[in-house]
């Protein structure tokens, strides 16, 4: 049997928003055994955000959900019910981690915040995921997505690369600010499974999205309070030449922080004059001196070549470019085939899909795919009665009472 980095680590997932679900996903991509609680009434919210498949919304075929929900258990509970909450509690009495999102208090209420359940299970790491934590005057403070994203402070410093601070706040695509916050928790949860195992004691962790995402720009926020200014995108982007740069066929990131590569680029670009004159051989003497006219040049030599181009030639003269990759390149990238970053797996209902896999490698203990996202309640039968022994007849009931 092929080892796990988290083998052995048990955790219940109560969670109905993203940040939650992804840091499951990353601790059950290293091997923990992930059971994931969902609302009996319809399941998680991901189920009915898209993209679908075939653009036909269901809850069993939200991409979304399908990726979030990789080697997860799926089941079905509501604890607010009596029966519910003793379930609730059986399931995580002999657990290693809890990962809930609910607003502040909600646990409580229910009889199943940390204290009480620590009272069973000492070595509880109990971890909530809220929009601006469990303490300050904003802590009962419902946000979505959009709200949360500009609460961290990211919205005045996009987009790079350009002077826009006239511009509206602008949010980064899609979910980027859910996903980041989960990261930051699966990174708590492992700091405070390695004391579990040193003390054999668990804890409460706190997680608050808006403080996650303050984190993206920690230099920016250091500069603010100490520089007694404030610090936007036109501040921060003035310092810098090359950036975001259209070209021939789409866009290259032409970005370098040292005189050697500011020096092979215009090698590169073929001006070896500028490379000689005292006003405009360093990178800082360039945008000290001549930041508008250095800024035109390398314009017009990206406009007047390829990305592949632009890429190998800055590349082979031990400078710093990136291609931007659209949506096709990402995926079809022979970088990207050559590691095995998208692994196929076979959903019951969505059928086969290749989904993004994980951004490291293990020669220990590799990870893998090995199971899809769960249909809404496919693993009941595994846990309530091969694990916890009830019966088929109490499976009916609790259904038919709307607790599982």
């Amino acid at each position: 049997m092929t080892k796990k980095a988290l083998g052995g680590v048990k955790l219940v997932e109560f969670c109905s928003e993203l940040a939650g679900s992804y840091s499951c996903k990353i601790l059950a991509d290293l091997g923990a055994e992930v059971i994931k609680i969902e609302d009996p009434r319809g399941g998680d919210n991901a189920r009915r955000m898209g993209p679908f498949l075939e653009d036909i919304p269901h809850p069993e075929r939200s991409g979304l959900f399908l990726y979030l929900n990789t080697n997860k258990l799926g089941i079905t509970l509501n604890p607010q019910k009596a029966a519910g909450k003793r379930i609730f509690e059986e399931l995580v009495k002999d657990i290693d981690i809890l990962v809930e999102d609910n607003q502040p208090g909600v646990m409580q209420d229910m009889g199943l915040g940390y204290e009480q359940l620590q009272a069973t299970n000492p070595r509880l790491i109990f971890t909530s995921i809220t929009p601006f934590g469990q303490t300050g005057p904003y802590k009962h403070y419902k946000a979505y997505h959009l709200n949360m994203f500009h609460a961290g402070g990211e919205g005045y410093l996009l987009p790079g690369g350009q002077d826009s601070l006239d511009r509206p706040p602008l949010k980064a695509a899609n979910w980027a600010g859910e996903f980041d916050a989960g990261l930051q928790a699966a990174i708590a949860i492992l700091e405070a499974l390695y004391w579990q195992g040193l003390s054999g004691s668990g804890q409460y962790i706190d997680i608050s999205k808006q403080e996650a995402l303050m984190g993206l720009y920690m230099s920016e926020y250091p500069r603010y309070l100490n520089e007694d200014g404030y610090i936007g995108r036109r501040a921060i982007q003035g310092q810098a030449l090359g950036g975001i740069l259209p070209c021939l066929d789409g866009y290259v990131a032409v970005i370098f922080f040292e005189d050697r590569e500011w020096l092979a680029l215009l090698k590169v670009m073929g001006r070896p004059d500028l490379a000689e004159d005292e006003t405009f051989n360093t990178r800082t003497k360039a945008i000290l001196n001549r930041r508008e006219e250095a800024q035109a040049y390398i314009l017009e030599w990206t406009m007047s070549h390829t990305k592949e181009e632009i890429y190998h030639e800055i590349q082979k003269n031990g400078g710093s470019c990136g291609i931007v990759l659209t949506p096709e390149g990402v995926v079809n990238s022979e970088q990207i085939r050559a590691r095995g970053f998208m692994l196929e797996v076979e959903h019951p209902v969505a059928g086969k899909f290749r989904y993004p896999s994980v951004p490291y490698r293990f020669s220990e203990t590799p990870v893998k795919l090995e199971r899809a996202a769960p249909l809404l309640g496919e693993y009941n039968e595994e846990i309530y009665i091969n694990r916890l022994g009830y019966s088929r007849e109490d499976l009916v009931r609790f259904k038919g009472a709307g607790i599982v």
